[in-house]
């Protein structure tokens, strides 16, 4: 009888970690959330993979300033990663709403 609910439950995690986003929640992860990045400036070191994840109802991007790095338009649940490999500071938008601001500051 135990072994009928652990199955049934690794479907439901399996699930969960397609959607992704309890997976990237801790300190390398960023909410688009009510029209803002959450937190708008993090700091990650050298390697590190940022994952964004967009909780509004509306489409997002994220596109780096400076053309480093850009999303395909992610619906809501959608999600981005991009592994940081140079340290630096990395500002970006959303280019749907330019009004939307964020950094990744990435140390050595």
């Amino acid at each position: 009888m135990t072994a009928m609910p652990s199955t049934g439950s690794a479907p439901a995690t399996a699930g969960s970690s397609a959607t992704a986003p309890a997976a990237p929640v801790g300190s390398n992860a960023v909410a688009i959330d009510n029209f803002k990045f959450d937190p708008a400036t993090l700091t990650v070191p050298v390697g590190s993979t940022v994952t964004w994840t967009n909780k509004d109802e509306e489409p997002h991007t994220i596109a780096a300033k400076d053309g480093s790095f850009h999303s395909p338009t992610l619906d809501t649940k959608g999600t981005y990663s991009f592994t940081f490999t140079k340290p630096g500071s990395y500002d970006y938008i959303c280019s749907i709403h330019p009004f939307m601001t964020g950094t990744v500051v990435v140390t050595a």
